[in-house]
């Protein structure tokens, strides 16, 4: 093709024959088609092609916006010819579908319609045809293999419904559907080839050879969907392609592309030439990290918003070798919420701490506490200290949630117990911090002689049991001991702890718009209507046989654990947990399994399955193991343990349980768990965890995110499903040989 003169009409000749070739179309319909085109155009096609493309163009209309034809040209070649109505993306999506059916494009061009031409004034306007593009591509598939009319049928009626997501201005919709067909193909090809394609790309920008356009001149190593990627970051900057050129030289290509932005002007601008020279690149690049990404739209989505925030800068090391954008892939792919809470608040940290996550491991709760602590003790007030103890806060949870993300053989536990080893340096920190800052307006806090007063902090829950995961709260309960006063203004210790405690979780508590670490303080004892901070003897007379908890109550004191504050009060309140939960007194078991039965009745909704309350769910494992617990732990103090997969090892140790049955509650549970965090972290908040529907997109995306594999998604996703149905087949199986359930 040759970029020269715009503008100049058909020759008669042409029109003519044009006219003679395609007599079943209205002659006014041909003689727009031939007025609007390119000369370019007319001079590269012949008159029996052109008249194709006539025909085609006829046929194209609001409702069925797309036509496409295959033409054989033998030895395994083809021309696939598209018309269409000239929607803004559409030749991303175009060669989106391209690279999806697996065609290799050799050569190709590119036309869309001239604008209307103004009638002179006093004349009236004739009625104008809408912008159409006309696409010519020379491909083939590998093999050889034959693109039949069946072929052309599936990939016209695709580009069909993609056609009219666009007319309707659901441009990201249709950009999700398009990657996420064409990473199916990428998957495949990666198969088939070793090719490498982190290869050198040159894109020169030329102002001078066209009197309208902006002329982008690309050259790289031919790889495979390199146009979808090209043209899509082009789409996604808001640039507007007039006409193309593609051509193969061996295993390289060269592509020439004539632009303007969104206003009709040349791109001029070194810094956006700059930015849109980095975005071909990197999307180019990262287009094939797509397969990686647990949801390959997702990644498409947050990427763009990446390059958008990276500018004219040169592009992060990290971006230039393919465990990089491997990594950057299943980050961006895997959760929206985890973009929103992260990647945005951090964009700064992102490169550098994806570049740690090979080299820098997890840090123990000290060492986190430590650094907690120095940023806390650098602010010149409470509000300076408890921003900084938040920002040291979600730079480390970020961290652990990379490693989770990009190290998943790590598994489960090792996960949540890094969680919970933040949770206790972020607790211990605040209390610090808090501590610092009562000191400031009261005094340091004073005991009468012999009742040294005192405050420990507990963990209930999942943190209490250390098998915290995304989004879990932090169940507290805050215990008092001894007398005495403020030195400074004489306020009485039950005060000074209470005023303590709410600083404490001043200091901690989530970000109003975040989902990390909230606080649940509703275990205390009677609940909302119970103070902040209980003294040891309202806890002692609480937690007793005869006392004022409920059955349920001796059950969750399983997970009691001290984890900050003073460590004898703490120890004390672990004793008297021991002595009522671990009493050997009658436990009603029949009582307990009854609210087990109306959690299922009550909080699973009919053909749904809720991971945690369904039959077989989460807590057929937890209550399971907690009601052996609690009816074998006074003989057994190994039994009296908050973490679950530790009873489980303890209940087969001490021959409560098989090795078959340790084995499957214990795999179950894991399995469970992982599937759970999956959810959570693709939702962004803890308590939705019912399954996907069967079929749609989120199991399936839930399925890859956990990494099952597969001969193709469908494949993978219903191993996924069959895995699953079998833990939780298992985990219900033993529940009922054990403690019975009616099954409705």
């Amino acid at each position: 093709m040759c970029y020269g003169r715009t503008g100049a009409s058909a020759s008669m000749t042409t029109v003519d024959a044009v006219l003679a070739a395609c007599s079943d179309v209205e002659p006014q319909a041909v003689r727009e088609f031939l007025a609007r085109m390119d000369p370019d155009y007319l001079s590269l096609f012949g008159a029996a092609e052109i008249a194709r493309h006539v025909r085609l163009a006829a046929q194209v209309d609001d409702e069925r916006p797309a036509r496409v034809e295959v033409v054989d040209r033998r030895d395994g070649r083809f021309d696939l010819v598209v018309v269409a109505l000239d929607y803004f993306s559409e030749l991303s999506i175009v060669c989106g579908l391209l690279a999806a059916f697996g065609l290799d494009v050799e050569s190709g061009s590119i036309y869309t319609f001239e604008p209307a031409t103004v009638a002179p004034r006093g004349r009236r306007t004739p009625p104008v045809a809408p912008k159409k593009i006309v696409d010519v591509f020379r491909a083939r598939l590998p093999g050889g293999v034959s693109f039949d009319a069946e072929d052309a049928e599936g990939f016209q009626e695709e580009l069909i419904a993609l056609a009219r997501l666009l007319r309707d201005n659901r441009f990201a919709e249709a950009r999700d559907r398009v990657e996420r067909l064409l990473v199916q193909e990428l998957e495949r090809a990666k198969a088939r080839s070793k090719r490498g394609v982190l290869t050198p790309v040159t894109v020169r920008f030329d102002n001078d050879a066209d009197p309208r356009w902006t002329r982008i001149d690309i050259e790289a190593r031919d790889t495979p969907a390199f146009l979808f990627a090209v043209t899509a970051a082009l789409a996604a900057r808001g640039i507007y392609v007039h006409k193309v050129r593609i051509e193969s030289r061996g295993q390289d290509v060269h592509d020439l592309f004539l632009v303007s932005d969104r206003r009709g002007q040349k791109i001029e601008s070194a810094a956006e030439q700059q930015s849109l020279r980095t975005a071909i690149v990197l999307t180019k690049q990262f287009t094939h990290a797509l397969p990686w990404a647990p949801d390959p739209a997702k990644a498409g989505r947050h990427f763009e918003q990446l390059l958008d925030r990276l500018g004219a800068a040169a592009p992060p090391d990290l971006l230039q070798h393919e465990e990089g954008l491997a990594a950057l892939a299943r980050l961006l792919g895997s959760s929206d919420f985890l973009w929103d809470d992260f990647l945005r608040m951090q964009f700064e940290s992102l490169m550098p701490v994806l570049a740690q996550i090979r080299t820098r491991d997890l840090r123990s709760a000290a060492a986190i506490e430590d650094e907690l602590r120095a940023a806390a003790g650098e602010a010149v007030d409470a509000d300076a200290a408890r921003r900084a103890l938040t920002g040291a806060r979600d730079r480390e949870m970020f961290f652990i949630d990379m490693k989770h993300l990009l190290e998943p053989q790590r598994g489960i536990e090792s996960f949540s117990a890094s969680l919970t080893d933040l949770a206790e340096a972020v607790v211990r920190a605040a209390l610090h911090a808090a501590a610092r800052a009562l000191e400031g307006r009261h005094g340091v806090l004073r005991g009468r002689a012999g009742s040294a007063p005192a405050l420990a902090v507990l963990a209930l829950g999942k943190f209490g049991g250390r098998e915290m995961g995304y989004a879990s709260d932090l169940e507290l309960l805050f215990v008092r001991d001894g007398d005495g006063g403020a030195e400074g203004d004489g306020l009485p210790a039950s005060e000074y702890h209470g005023e303590l405690a709410e600083a404490l979780l001043g200091f901690i508590e989530a970000r109003a718009e975040g989902r990390i670490f909230h606080v649940d303080l509703r275990l205390r004892p009677y609940g909302r209507n119970g103070p902040t901070v209980s003294s040891l003897a309202q806890i002692r007379d609480y937690y007793r046989e005869g006392g004022g908890a409920d059955p349920f109550e001796r059950q969750a004191l399983i997970k009691l654990r001290a984890v900050a504050g003073d460590a004898a009060l703490g120890r004390e309140v672990e004793d008297h947990r021991d002595g009522f939960t671990y009493s050997g007194q009658p436990w009603d078991l029949a009582a307990a399994v009854h609210v087990r039965e109306r959690q299922t009745r009550e909080l699973v909704a009919p053909h749904e399955i809720n991971l945690k309350y369904s039959r077989g769910g989460l807590l057929d494992v937890e209550y399971g193991v907690q009601y052996l617990q609690i009816a074998n732990g006074a003989a057994r103090p190994a039994l009296r343990t908050p973490t679950t997969v530790v009873a489980l090892a303890a209940l087969r140790d001490a021959g409560l349980l098989a090795a078959s049955e340790h084995d499957a509650l214990r795999e179950g549970y894991l399995f469970l768990r992982r599937v759970i965090e999956g959810l959570r972290m693709v939702r962004g908040e803890a308590t939705d965890l019912v399954l996907p529907p069967p079929g749609s997109e989120d199991m399936t995306f839930l399925a890859r995110r956990l990494g099952a594999s597969g001969d193709n998604w469908a494949a993978a996703t219903d191993r996924f499903r069959r895995e699953l149905a079998a833990h939780m087949e298992r985990v219900a199986a033993f529940y009922e040989s054990r403690f019975g359930r009616r099954r409705d």
